[in-house]
């Protein structure tokens, strides 16, 4: 007998799926500005001159980006109250553990950005009095934070769907709603087709961005743009 599909409970059901979403959305915006503010202190600490600085920037980076994101999220999800003492809610797990996540792979988009500045630009920095912050400051990063945006933006859209790892511990966006509503109605094929699409929708035109930024930012660098 064909399966019979039924999308009518999910129009009844759309405002639990809209506060999933609403969710999703704020879980993404704090971990994206803090993970790229933690991103940004840690590329410096991995392009500084000091070999303390750099050691402290390559192991927290190399920390993060060789443990599974799920490990973290549970790990800080248990581990937060045990540290201090407060009882952990799901969102501060979260949080936490996409902000760091987010920051160790910015750390490297932002040290490469910094690396790819002409070594004349430097030394034009240093003829001019600058120390090193202030070469980074006025000289750097303003050059290389331009060549970074494509790779934010791709940085972003794994983050969007890393919220999703959220629903392990019952943080309530968009996959853990779907969760609830698909065992709820007994409908998953339904439900989980209708966050598929959600993504996409989403996700689609950023994708399509960042590929325009990307071609933008090649040509002009004198470089060949990506098909």
């Amino acid at each position: 007998m064909p399966y019979v599909w039924d999308f009518n409970f999910l129009l009844q059901l759309g405002p639990l799926l809209l506060a999933g979403l609403a969710n999703t959305a704020k879980l993404w915006a704090v971990a994206l500005a803090f993970g790229l503010a933690i991103g940004l202190v840690m590329g410096i600490f991995r392009s500084a001159p000091s070999a303390i600085l750099r050691g402290i920037g390559t192991v927290y980076v190399e920390a993060i980006r060789n443990t599974p994101g799920l490990v973290q999220l549970i790990w800080f999800f248990y581990a937060i109250p045990i540290l201090t003492g407060l009882q952990s809610s799901a969102w501060l797990a979260s949080a936490v553990s996409l902000s760091l996540y987010t920051g160790a792979y910015s750390a490297e988009i932002y040290r490469a950005g910094i690396a790819s500045v002409e070594a004349g630009q430097w030394e034009a920095a240093r003829a001019l009095g600058f120390g090193y912050r202030d070469q980074m400051r006025y000289v750097v990063l303003p050059q290389a934070l331009m060549r970074m945006i494509p790779a934010f933006g791709n940085r972003a859209i794994e983050l969007a769907k890393a919220t999703t790892l959220a629903s392990t511990i019952a943080f309530g966006e968009l996959l853990y709603t779907a969760k609830t509503i698909a065992e709820d109605q007994l409908r998953p094929l339904e439900t989980y087709t209708a966050i598929t699409l959600i993504f996409t929708a989403v996700l689609l035109p950023v994708s399509y961005l960042c590929v325009r930024l990307e071609r933008r930012v090649a040509r002009n660098n004198g470089g060949a743009p990506r098909d």
